[in-house]
């Protein structure tokens, strides 16, 4: 007889093609290599995940506090200043078969602003503009994924980013496919293609110093490739960890 698992495996595959048919073939074989959690994450991810972000508190500040840089003093969670603009940024997961990924921007040098860091697709809310709707509109704009097929799954708590005055509401989107993606060379110098199973191993995380406006502080990070995933992106990206983790995702791979 079938798993519950198995059930729900087949529920996504007929309703979102077969991306993921070769996880369900591993694990069914009892192919070891293959974690519970990826077959997790591969049949039922983004319905728990919905679930999750509109079912009471979200993991919040003991979470994003886990990457955030040192002498920051919890500034991140605010207030902030009558300065701030507001804006927003994607999480966008979709399904390979490797198991979910999402994808980063490296932001090219000669912005004015976060120049060379790692971010999430996102931007200022236009006059008019809802949130969700400036994320999924960024998300066109940098990556070139139109909104059409982008399910919206939920809303990360807000955070401040205080260096460059800006409140950001974190969204958390989910696509049935690898989109086609058309990186704008204006907002993206490189693309990061990163398993969200990465970032759910504990091992990805470390520790570097680096100096900001002349001072030397501790940043902790995700380490994708050679690149470090810090500040405001990283403290994003560890709420997500964990509100995977209670839709029923182990952290431990």
């Amino acid at each position: 007889m079938p798993t519950p698992a198995r059930l729900a495996a087949a529920r996504f595959f007929a309703a979102h093609g077969a991306s993921h048919r070769l996880l369900f073939q591993l694990r069914a074989s009892g192919a070891r290599e293959v974690h519970p959690a990826i077959f997790f994450m591969a049949a039922d991810l983004p319905t728990a995940l919905a679930e999750r972000l509109s079912n009471g508190l979200l993991p919040g500040r003991e979470a994003q506090r886990q990457l955030e840089p040192g002498l920051c003093f919890g500034r991140h969670f605010g207030p902030a200043t009558h300065r701030a603009r507001i804006a927003a940024v994607l999480v966008l997961l979709y399904p390979t078969e490797q198991g979910w990924q999402l994808p980063l921007t490296v932001r090219p040098t000669t912005l004015r602003g976060h120049a060379g860091q790692i971010s999430l697709p996102g931007g200022t809310v236009e006059p008019g503009e809802s949130s969700e709707a400036a994320a999924l509109r960024e998300l066109e704009e940098e990556l070139g994924v139109a909104r059409g097929g982008v399910r919206l799954l939920g809303r990360l708590s807000p955070l401040y980013v205080f260096v460059s005055e800006f409140q950001i509401s974190p969204w958390v989107a989910a696509v049935a496919e690898r989109p086609l993606f058309e990186p704008s060379p204006a907002e993206v110098s490189e693309l990061l293609e990163v398993p969200l199973a990465h970032l759910l191993d504990g091992a990805s995380r470390g520790i570097h110093r680096r100096r900001q406006r002349g001072i030397e502080l501790t940043a902790p990070h995700f380490l994708w490739g050679r690149h470090r995933i810090w500040g405001a992106t990283a403290m994003i990206l560890s709420e997500l960890v964990a509100a995977v983790c209670e839709a029923g995702c182990p952290v431990n791979r």
